[in-house]
């Protein structure tokens, strides 16, 4: 039997971006036909009218779905969708697919094959490829990485890359411990994955960033700092039973 396998795109106010995202990833998985994908539209809080668009892309194959949060942030959206998921493999990547989907099989698997809990894309190894990236982006990923591998002594360098995946059993696990519910959602459940022995996979990946983003660098990466003061002075909860 296939694997399953969920691939969730959070959006927020992205009507003019969805039809492009979803048109692809259909293209992708037809030639892909080894895994039983399907996509699911985590909007939160949207205003425009994304989620009509993204109705009008539902067709009788049933393989998109849609879930709606009226509370704006990536990590709630992301909590919700992986938690309702029943797939095997619970993947998620950002609406404007800055990472290259040649990279989706090599996510998957990962987890499918290899036998880890997580897998995330990376753009700090020295195999990554990262297109159109501005200085002030690029020092703000290196510091915080420098920054997160200090404390927390990680192996894995880049935490907030949006491309990302997770076992069934680790989503279940390690979800509900996650008290960020924005950007700071990645780091933290990396971390709290790697103090409960779960195995990580990072994987370079070609990134093209994209001009139009909603990350605010500075207020976002004073939050993520904020996050990191939390875990490291108040502790990484543990999975219970494990």
């Amino acid at each position: 039997m296939a694997t399953t396998v969920d691939v969730i795109i959070p959006v927020l106010n992205e009507e003019h971006t969805i039809g492009r995202c979803v048109e692809m990833l259909r293209s992708f998985f037809n030639e892909h036909p080894d895994q039983q994908w399907s996509i699911l539209v985590a909007d939160n809080g949207s205003t425009d009218n994304t989620i009509e668009v993204a109705n009008g892309l539902m067709n009788d194959s049933g393989d998109l779905r849609i879930t709606h949060l009226e509370l704006r942030g990536r990590g709630r959206a992301l909590k919700k969708a992986w938690l309702e998921s029943n797939a095997d493999i619970r993947c998620y990547m950002d609406v404007d697919l800055s990472t290259d989907l040649k990279h989706l099989p090599e996510l998957v698997s990962a987890i499918a094959d290899d036998g880890h809990s997580v897998a995330t894309g990376s753009r700090l190894l020295r195999d990554s490829d990262v297109v159109n990236r501005t200085l002030k982006r690029e020092i703000t990923s290196r510091g915080y990485s420098a920054l997160f591998r200090t404390m927390f002594f990680t192996k894995f360098r880049d935490a907030q890359c949006g491309f990302k995946a997770i076992s069934a059993d680790a989503a279940g696990a390690l979800v509900p411990l996650v008290k960020d519910n924005a950007w700071f959602f990645d780091t933290e459940l990396l971390l709290i994955a790697q103090k409960n022995g779960y195995s990580i996979k990072e994987i370079p990946v070609r990134w093209v960033d994209d001009p139009d983003t909603r990350v605010k660098v500075i207020s976002t990466a004073w939050e993520d700092i904020k996050g990191l003061l939390r875990l490291r002075f108040g502790g990484r909860p543990k999975v219970a039973n494990r």
